[in-house]
């Protein structure tokens, strides 16, 4: 296939239009303190598994409103002291699976908790957690699920429930709250770069071919959803634009980048028809960490490095935390 978006030299000096509002950071300190204000509880219960090398358990913890979230923690059965932290969000349409899979993190010696994404889990893999939220009128999928009201917006839950999700796993003993990363694929990345750009705590950050970024670029020129899903919005919402693009200015992986410092490596894949890679630059050159490094896939589509990059991703965070 032809590369769909910028090529070099022109896609790394590629710079977004993308205007931060002027209380973006009030916005999400407002909203994360009112989600903890809330409180709850955090439940953490063993899980019966075959694994011998790793332990995992099941874990509840309250997100956004105070709702009740799932996701994995899996640790090496062999530790001792503190362990660093990698916290996984996932891609669109997917959930926290099973405990079983993706252990190359609890084997390298971390703590790796998978987090659960709300009303999702059913499109690649399966979720154990629901979206208790109503919104206005919406097309099927979450990408214009309240989307003409900030603060009524889906992933305005969804990034919540990734700092709280960090709020309930640093109260644990066996974590070393000086040693946070977060990483993720597709949605998963835009996840852990929205977390990254709110949480000072996260030290390390791995946005694997981000979505979430530079939405109007995207909108205009991804071929495939899900960003398909807000043209379609619009083709039926034909007054609504001004609205929808305002809202999604705090939502916008380029506005969290501007406010992230914690050390941080991207990955874009060129032939990605999902998340333009032009996009993936926007957030990058926006990244105001100065420890920033991106590693580009040139003839893959949106899967990107694969493996690949998870042992570039491994080799990196062990030379952050000096493992």
């Amino acid at each position: 296939m032809p590369f769909p978006d910028l090529i070099q030299p022109e896609l790394g000096a590629y710079v977004s239009s993308v205007e931060s509002p002027g209380d973006f950071s009030a916005f999400w300190e407002s909203t994360i303190a009112e989600a903890r204000a809330l409180g709850g509880a955090v439940s953490v219960e063993p899980v019966a598994t075959t694994l011998k090398a790793v332990e995992a358990f099941d874990v509840t913890f309250p997100g956004f409103g105070g709702h009740p979230i799932k996701g994995w923690l899996v640790l090496p059965t062999q530790r001792s002291g503190k362990l660093p932290l990698v916290v996984q969000y996932l891609g669109y349409g997917g959930g926290r699976s099973f405990p079983h899979e993706l252990l190359h993190w609890a084997a390298s010696g971390y703590a790796y908790f998978r987090m659960d994404t709300r009303g999702q889990g059913s499109g690649w893999s399966t979720g154990a957690t629901g979206d208790p939220v109503g919104s206005t009128a919406s097309l099927p999928g979450v990408m214009t699920k309240g989307i003409l009201d900030k603060n009524d917006y889906y992933y305005r839950r969804l990034f919540t429930d990734g700092v709280r999700a960090i709020d309930a796993l640093v109260g644990l003993e066996l974590v070393d709250a000086d040693k946070i990363a977060v990483c993720g694929g597709s949605q998963g990345g835009g996840i852990a770069l929205a977390v990254a750009g709110i949480d000072p705590r996260v030290k390390a950050v791995m946005p694997d071919v981000p979505f979430l970024c530079d939405y109007p670029r995207a909108v205009a020129r991804a071929v495939r959803d899900p960003y398909g899903e807000i043209v379609r919005f619009l083709a039926q919402h034909r007054d609504k634009k001004s609205q929808v693009f305002e809202t999604l200015r705090y939502f916008d992986g380029v506005c969290f980048a501007r406010q992230a410092k914690a050390a941080a490596l991207f990955s874009v894949a060129l032939m990605d028809d999902i998340c333009p890679p032009s996009t993936v630059y926007g957030a990058f050159n926006a990244y105001a960490g100065h420890d920033k490094s991106i590693i580009e896939y040139e003839f893959n589509n949106h899967e990107g490095g694969g493996p690949f990059q998870e042992r570039a991703q491994m080799v990196w965070l062990a030379t952050q935390f000096g493992g």
